[in-house]
């Protein structure tokens, strides 16, 4: 029986890089888990993109460029399982890629935007802070509720999935927990 071949990408935001908490702790779960792990590092955003819609189709047509790009050499089709780990503008561009190119894939949404569910495909599970100035918390609510995905959310986090007014340790539990909740998902592919 040959081993099944796995592959994880995952798709940045803005500000919130490859190597911040929520996506060097995710991949390392990938990794844990057999997958090859490919990184879409974002470069030369524009500045002050929140809360100016022009700003963020530009920001989001730069992530969009740079991921066709990048995933243009990757066939697809020699992966079993496939995962996509995404954070705010990268969960928009992971969405619509996997729509546009009819990918299996399972979404790991991190802080998701309410414009990331538009083109909705697959299968997911998302996690969201309360008190997250990029997304409207009730619009993420109904729209997982609307497409069955699980929706993790945490009581006055913000868009990086913390709190402010907690100390480091209670921070590090949430995303312990985010971890832990991710794991649970990958368990069942």
């Amino acid at each position: 029986m040959s081993k099944k071949k796995k592959l994880a990408v995952v798709f940045p935001g803005i500000g919130y890089h490859v190597d911040k908490p929520l996506l060097y702790y995710g991949r390392k779960l990938l990794q844990e888990k057999d997958y090859q792990v490919v990184l879409v590092p974002y470069r030369k955003f524009p500045k002050n993109v929140k809360g100016n819609e022009k700003k963020m189709r530009a920001a989001f047509k730069t992530a969009w460029k740079q991921t066709e790009k990048m995933l243009s050499s990757i066939d697809f089709s020699e992966y079993d399982t496939i995962v996509f780990l995404s954070k705010s503008i990268g969960t928009k561009v992971a969405v619509d890629y996997a729509a546009k190119y009819q990918l299996p894939v399972y979404q790991i949404l991190y802080t998701p935007l309410n414009v990331t569910f538009e083109n909705f495909s697959s299968e997911a599970v998302a996690f969201h802070g309360t008190a997250d100035d990029w997304a409207d918390t009730k619009e993420i609510q109904e729209q997982c509720r609307k497409l069955q995905i699980p929706l993790f959310l945490t009581e006055g986090a913000n868009h990086s999935l913390e709190c402010p007014k907690r100390n480091v340790k209670e921070n590090l539990e949430i995303i312990q927990k985010v971890m832990e909740q991710t794991k649970w998902k990958l368990d069942l592919l």
